[in-house]
C-alpha cells in the first residue's frame, strides 16, 4: 500500500477526518414558512435555525427536521417572515413623549385641539405644563391660529403645542408671560416668532429656533422619566416589527437611559445612536473618547447628528430660489456650511460619522459641499458613509453627487405622500420634479436606506413601503401615484427597511438579511408580501418579533 496513504488512513483514525462533519447545535427552529431571506444568493426559504442570538442554518423544512431532530420548533403553518425591519431615521424620545403626552396627530382644526386642550385641564395640577404634540405645521402653514382659545380655555396653566414634524409649536399667552416673550422680544437667528399684523403682539406660534425660548424653560425630564419614555416607545416598535431603530439626536440623558433601560433588560430593540451634534459640550466629549460600537449590536454610539436647514411645510427649508408661494422667502439655514465641514473633518479623523437634516435644494447643496471638502481634507477616513437626512429637494445636478461622494441620502417614503396635496404649491412645476427622487438616486447606484422618521409619520414599516411602491395615499390618491416615474420597486423597497438600512449603520454583516452567521433578528407577518396587491400590503399585520432569537412580541399574546 502507498506510504503516503498508509499514513492519511492512521491519521484519519485518529483525529476523525472520516467521520461527517458535526452539526450545529440549535436552540430554536422556524418551519414551514415562507421566509424572504434578502439574501441574494438564495432569496427564499422555508426553514431557519437559531443558536444563541444567531442563525446558523437556513433551508427547507424537512432537511431542518432531518439535520435537529431534537430541537424545540414552531410550524408557522406558512406564514410569511422577514429580516427584522430596520428604520433608519428615528425619534424614539418623542414617541414616548407623544405616547404620555397630549396627542394631536389626528386633529383638523385648531378647535379640536383647543377641545383636547380643555379635557386635560380638568384634570391638570394648578400650573402645571400642559404639553402636547402632533398638530400639522405643514399643513396649518397658510393659516396659523393664534392663542387666543387656548388663552381662554387655560387662563393659568402654561400650555406648549409641539407640530408634528417639531418644526413649528403653539403656546397660549400664560406660556408666552412665564418665558419672557413680548412684542418687544426679537427673532432669535434660525427662528421667528409669529406676531399680529396690527398690534404686533405674538400670536403664539413659534417657528424653529423660536421654540427655544420655551423649551429652555420648560422643567426637564428625569432620567426615570425618559426610562418610559423610551421604553414605551420601543414596545411600539417591536409591535409593528422594529427591531433596529437609528436614532437621530441623542442627549445625555437619553444615552443614560438607553444603558439602564439595557441593563435592566427593559429595552427589546437595537439602537445605533446619533448624537446631537449642536451640543458642543457632547461632541467635544465623544470626540475625545471616540466611538462606542457594541459587540453585542444593542446600542451602538457612532454618528452625530446635525441640521442645515428646517422644514418644507413651515417654509424652513433652505432653498436656492425662493419658494413659489412665499416670494419673499428662501427658507433658513439652521447650520452653516463652515461648522458642517468642521464637524465632519473632526468626525472622519476620530471614525464617526455624521448625518445631517437637509431639506431644501440649497441646504442639500450646502452640506454635500461640505462633506466633499472633509473628505478631500482627510483621505485616509475609512468608509465613512457620511449621511444626508431626508435629502428631500435636489437640484438635478447633485444628484450624481451622492454616489460619485459615496454620500448615503437616507429617505422617508411616507413624506411624499404626506406632503404631496401641497408640496408643488412651494416648489412649483420644475423643482418638485427633484423632489422625493429616489428612483432618480437610486438609478445613479446609491445605498437607499427608508426610513419612517416617526413620531411624525406612522411608524408602521407597510406604510411606507406601500408608500415606496405606489406614490398614493392610502385611499389609492393620486391614481396612477404622484409623480410616478420616482416609484421604487417592492425588492428596493424592502431593501432600503433591511439591509440598506443595516449598511447604512454599518451593520451589513450582522443585519438586513436572513442567512447563517447574522443575528437572528426576524418577524412573521399575516400575509404574503410577495403576492400581494399593492393596497392590501397595508392591511399587513406583525404576528411575531424576534430579536437575537427572542420572542419580544407575539399578536397572540397581546390580544
Amino acid at each position: 500500500m502507498n506510504p503516503g496513504l498508509i499514513f492519511f488512513l492512521i491519521l484519519a483514525a485518529l483525529t476523525g477526518f472520516d467521520r461527517a462533519p458535526a452539526k450545529p447545535s440549535a436552540d430554536l427552529l422556524i418551519l414551514n414558512s415562507h421566509i424572504v431571506t434578502m439574501d441574494a444568493k438564495h432569496l427564499t426559504a422555508t426553514a431557519l435555525v437559531i443558536q444563541g442570538n444567531r442563525i446558523v442554518w437556513v433551508g427547507d423544512t424537512a432537511e431542518a427536521q432531518k439535520r435537529f431532530p431534537e430541537t424545540r420548533a414552531i410550524d408557522l403553518h406558512g406564514a410569511t417572515v422577514l429580516p427584522g425591519i430596520n428604520d433608519a431615521h428615528t425619534h424614539l424620545i418623542e414617541l414616548g413623549k407623544s405616547l404620555v403626552r397630549l396627542n394631536l396627530k389626528d386633529v383638523a382644526t385648531g378647535q379640536e385641539a383647543v377641545e383636547r386642550v380643555k379635557q386635560r385641564i380638568s384634570s391638570a395640577a394648578p400650573n402645571e405644563w400642559i404639553l402636547g404634540w402632533g398638530w400639522d405645521e405643514g399643513k396649518w402653514a397658510s393659516h396659523y391660529p393664534d392663542n387666543q382659545a387656548l388663552s381662554d380655555v387655560s387662563p393659568n396653566n402654561p400650555v406648549y403645542l409641539v407640530g408634528l414634524h417639531t418644526f413649528a409649536a403653539w403656546a397660549n399667552k400664560r406660556a408666552l408671560q412665564l418665558v419672557g416673550i413680548t412684542k418687544d422680544t426679537k427673532d432669535p437667528p434660525n427662528g421667528r416668532i409669529l406676531r399680529d399684523e396690527k398690534t404686533g403682539e405674538p400670536t403664539g406660534i413659534l417657528l424653529n429656533h423660536a421654540q427655544d425660548l420655551v423649551e429652555t424653560q420648560i422643567p426637564p425630564m428625569t432620567l426615570e422619566q425618559t426610562k418610559q419614555a423610551l421604553e414605551v416607545a420601543a414596545q411600539e416598535c417591536v409591535r409593528y416589527g422594529l427591531t433596529s431603530v437609528q436614532e437621530a439626536k441623542v442627549s445625555p440623558l437619553m444615552v443614560d437611559a438607553f444603558r439602564e433601560l439595557i441593563r435592566e433588560n427593559r429595552l427589546p430593540l437595537r439602537v445605533y445612536a446619533m448624537l446631537d451634534g449642536a451640543d458642543p459640550a457632547l461632541v467635544s466629549q465623544w470626540l475625545q473618547r471616540g466611538p462606542e460600537i457594541d459587540p453585542n449590536h444593542r446600542l451602538t454610539i457612532r454618528a452625530f447628528k446635525l441640521f442645515a436647514d428646517g422644514a418644507l411645510g413651515s417654509r424652513g427649508a433652505a432653498l436656492l430660489e425662493p419658494y413659489s408661494d412665499s416670494p419673499q422667502s428662501k427658507g433658513t439655514f439652521t447650520t452653516p456650511e463652515p461648522e458642517v465641514y468642521n464637524l465632519s473633518r473632526k468626525s472622519l479623523q476620530r471614525g464617526f460619522q455624521v448625518c445631517t437634516h437637509a431639506i431644501g435644494d440649497a441646504a442639500n447643496r450646502i452640506v454635500l459641499d461640505a462633506y466633499a471638502h472633509a473628505l478631500s481634507d482627510v483621505p485616509q477616513a475609512h468608509d465613512p458613509r457620511l449621511r444626508i437626512e431626508h435629502a428631500q429637494v435636489l437640484s438635478s445636478e447633485d444628484i450624481p453627487r451622492f454616489a460619485k461622494l459615496g454620500i448615503i441620502p437616507s429617505m422617508q417614503p411616507v413624506h411624499a405622500t404626506s406632503d404631496m396635496g401641497w408640496a408643488e404649491q412651494r416648489l412649483g412645476p420644475q423643482r418638485i420634479k427633484g423632489a422625493y427622487a429616489w428612483r432618480s438616486l437610486l438609478q445613479t447606484g446609491v445605498h437607499l436606506p427608508l426610513s419612517s422618521d416617526f413620531p411624525g409619520e406612522t411608524l408602521n414599516p407597510f406604510y411606507g413601503i406601500y408608500a415606496a411602491i405606489t406614490r398614493q395615499d392610502p385611499q389609492g390618491n393620486p391614481p396612477g401615484g404622484w409623480y410616478p416615474e420616482q416609484r421604487l420597486t417592492l425588492e428596493e423597497a424592502l431593501r432600503g427597511y433591511t439591509v440598506e438600512a443595516a449598511y447604512a449603520e454599518f451593520e451589513e454583516q450582522a443585519k438586513g438579511s436572513i442567512e447563517p452567521g447574522k443575528l437572528a433578528d426576524f418577524i412573521v407577518i399575516s400575509q404574503d408580501i410577495t403576492s400581494l396587491p399593492a393596497k392590501e400590503i397595508l392591511a399587513i399585520r406583525v404576528l411575531k418579533t424576534f430579536v437575537g432569537g427572542n420572542l419580544v412580541f407575539d399578536a397572540d399574546a397581546n390580544k
